[in-house]
């Protein structure tokens, strides 16, 4: 187990390092000058000393390969760079963005896991074969929805028409239900079908006829016996949508016009502003490593056939 881990582990780096150099790359060799940009004024002459300056003052006049490690070297410590825009420090302007996404990928992500559990469950636990099959036809709607539709026609349902909730903006529970709503219906619909998949397998193990000859009802069974093992697979779909929430969020605040992340990102890609976007590369791709790596860990305990494998590999090769 310990070897799996210091593996995962070192997976988890090379996948860093593998987002750093080819934002790297990509964001180099996109056409425009962001330098320029950022230097010029509406109506006012550009002035090739002060271009020239900037270009100094963010090293973006040495040799590409310089640069790269330059950059990987401050990333590895913590320095991610300044904007090119206002020059604030790119952690700084990250750190200010995160907590409005944060709480916004973390609604999705509980309001995707109850509807995605919910409807699974609902599915494999009917003995109702019109009933389950119009719940296992919901997902796929879900998932093949566009996200802007999706947000779209939540607003003009509940803000232009109910007026329940502000249309844009806003803050608390009404400011966010809409926009998590808009993120978790796909993943919601891809957990439902993946667990929905995976307790119709567990179902024809021979454990589970075992149960019921005890006496066990189908409720219980299906609790007790059948969904800790189905729920692996979820759990790993859950984990690896957490980026796509993530990325996700730049078209949902933008639809909503909420602050946060999404938005950062978009100005960024806007102005050309190659350091904040690298930056905002980079977390994400941490987040996503992060979590995944928690998930692997956590795969073992909710599926002891896991763990068991491990033991036996470990035992083998000692």
């Amino acid at each position: 187990m310990i070897r799996y881990v210091t593996w995962r582990v070192a997976q988890s780096v090379a996948v860093l390092w593998a987002a750093f150099t080819g934002s790297f790359i990509v964001l180099y060799l996109l056409p425009g000058d962001p330098i320029t940009l950022a230097a010029s004024n509406p109506g006012v002459p550009l002035d090739p000393a002060a271009v020239a300056e900037l270009r100094a003052r963010y090293g973006l006049d040495k040799p590409v390969w310089r640069q790269y490690l330059t950059a990987l070297d401050h990333a590895l410590h913590g320095d991610l760079g300044r904007s090119l825009t206002n020059g604030q420090h790119v952690l700084d302007a990250i750190t200010d963005a995160v907590p409005t996404t944060l709480v916004l990928a973390v609604t999705a992500l509980v309001l995707a896991l109850i509807f995605g559990t919910t409807l699974a469950l609902t599915a494999a636990y009917t003995e109702r074969p019109r009933l389950r099959g119009l719940l296992i036809a919901l997902p796929p709607i879900g998932a093949s929805a566009p996200t802007f539709w999706v947000g779209l026609l939540l607003l003009q349902l509940f803000s232009f028409r109910l007026r329940l909730v502000p249309a844009f903006g806003g803050s608390g529970v009404q400011g966010t239900i809409l926009p998590a709503i808009t993120l978790a219906v796909p993943v919601g619909a891809v957990i439902a079908q993946v667990l929905y998949t995976s307790l119709a397998q567990t179902w024809r193990q021979p454990f589970v006829d075992v149960a019921f000859a005890k006496g066990a009802s189908r409720w219980w069974v299906q609790v007790r016996h059948v969904l800790r093992p189905a729920l692996a697979p979820a759990l790993t779909v859950a984990g690896v949508w957490v980026g796509t929430v993530l990325a996700g969020s730049v078209v949902v605040e933008t639809v909503f016009s909420r602050a946060g992340l999404g938005r950062l990102t978009q100005t960024a890609v806007m102005n050309e502003d190659i350091p904040v976007v690298q930056g905002i590369v980079v977390f994400t791709a941490t987040v996503f490593v992060v979590v995944n790596l928690v998930v692997d860990v956590i795969y073992p305990v909710l599926d002891p056939r896991v763990a068991q494998h491990f033991r036996r590999k470990g035992t083998v090769h000692a």
